[in-house]
C-alpha cells in the first residue's frame, strides 16, 4: 500500500523551518541585507555615519562584530564599529 499524506501530517510538515545552510545564518537577519555593500566601504565620515546607523538598528551586531573579528575583517564598517573601532578594540583585548 503507498504512503498517503494526509492533511494532518501536510499541516505539520509546514511548520517545520526550512533549515539554514549558510555558513553565517544571522545574516538574514542583518539590517544591511537589502542595502548596497558600498554603504560599508565609506570614503567619507557622513557615509561612515549612515553605515553606522544601519548598523545602529541591526538586530545581529554582536555577530557581525564577532564575525569580522573571526575573519580578521580590516575594512570597512561591520558589527556597528569602524576599522579604527575595531583596531582599537583588538588592542584592548589583547
Amino acid at each position: 500500500m503507498p504512503y498517503r499524506v494526509t492533511d494532518n501530517a501536510a499541516a505539520s510538515f509546514q511548520l517545520l523551518a526550512a533549515p539554514i545552510t549558510e555558513e553565517r545564518p544571522w545574516v538574514v537577519f542583518s539590517a544591511c541585507r537589502d542595502k548596497d555593500a558600498a554603504v560599508f566601504f565609506p570614503e567619507s565620515k557622513a557615509a561612515e555615519r549612515t553605515a553606522l546607523s544601519i548598523c545602529a538598528t541591526c538586530p545581529v551586531q554582536q555577530d557581525c562584530l564577532e564575525y569580522a573579528f573571526e575573519a580578521d575583517i580590516r575594512f570597512g564598517v561591520w558589527g556597528g564599529t569602524t576599522e579604527k573601532q575595531r583596531r582599537r578594540l583588538a588592542r584592548k583585548s589583547a
